[in-house]
């Protein structure tokens, strides 16, 4: 397995990696747990896949595997700016504007959105090193621009997963029942550090057909 860590700015030279993120997300988010969110027959794509978002993408012999979206609290694009706010603010029907007490917003703290794990995934030890591999590239792209914190929306039992690859997660809101899909889901946060439990064997990754191509000397990354 290996871990790649982009934008939209760099996500061409990840080949067809960003767009591959986009149908895994499809196939569970749309096709398994039937969520009423933008998509065509191939991928799925909202309003916070814009310059703003970063992404974390596990690769397995070339092929996106698993994912994670994230962006800086900060953030705006057009009438948007990241999701939980944008529930807290009315924008988003199906997430009560009581899921947190307040909207954060400040380069301190980024949230992430959209985890996905393929079902090719299918023992518990890789589904683990999947979710670590892809939550430790979005902490050091948050640290490299100075977020100590990281919040989410995500099913309850995510906390004790969370705590189990070392990450100290805490519940920051009230759980609510997706209409969609009949589950739970509950605001989280978490330190951007993770304590790197010696139980998570984080081993030596193989090659990709993903890896970055040399950057043209006058296309700087977008900061």
């Amino acid at each position: 397995m290996q871990n790649i860590c982009f934008n939209l700015s760099q996500a061409h030279n990840y080949g067809t990696a960003f767009y591959e993120f986009l149908a895994l997300r499809k196939r569970f988010f749309v096709d398994q747990l039937g969520w009423d969110i933008p998509h065509d027959d191939d991928v799925e794509m909202d309003q916070y896949d814009n310059p703003k978002a970063y992404y974390s993408l596990v690769l397995r012999d070339g092929k996106v595997i698993a994912g994670i979206r994230a962006m800086s609290t900060t953030s705006r694009w057009g009438s948007h700016s990241y999701m939980l706010r944008d529930a807290v603010d009315g924008k988003l029907g199906g997430i009560p504007a009581d899921i947190i007490p307040s909207a954060t917003v400040t380069p301190d703290v980024w949230e992430a959105t959209r985890v996905v794990i393929s079902d090719e995934v299918t023992t518990q030890a890789e589904r683990s090193l999947c979710l670590s591999l892809i939550l430790d590239g979005v902490v050091e792209e948050a640290k490299a621009q100075g977020a100590v914190e990281i919040m989410a929306l995500c099913p309850p039992v995510f906390a004790r997963t969370l705590r189990q690859i070392g990450y100290d997660v805490g519940i920051i809101g009230a759980p609510y029942v997706n209409d969609h899909d009949g589950r739970r889901y509950v605001a989280m946060s978490m330190p951007a550090e993770c304590k790197a439990p010696a139980h998570v064997a984080k081993q030596a990754l193989p090659q990709s057909t993903h890896l970055p191509q040399p950057q043209p000397v006058h296309a700087a990354p977008v900061a």
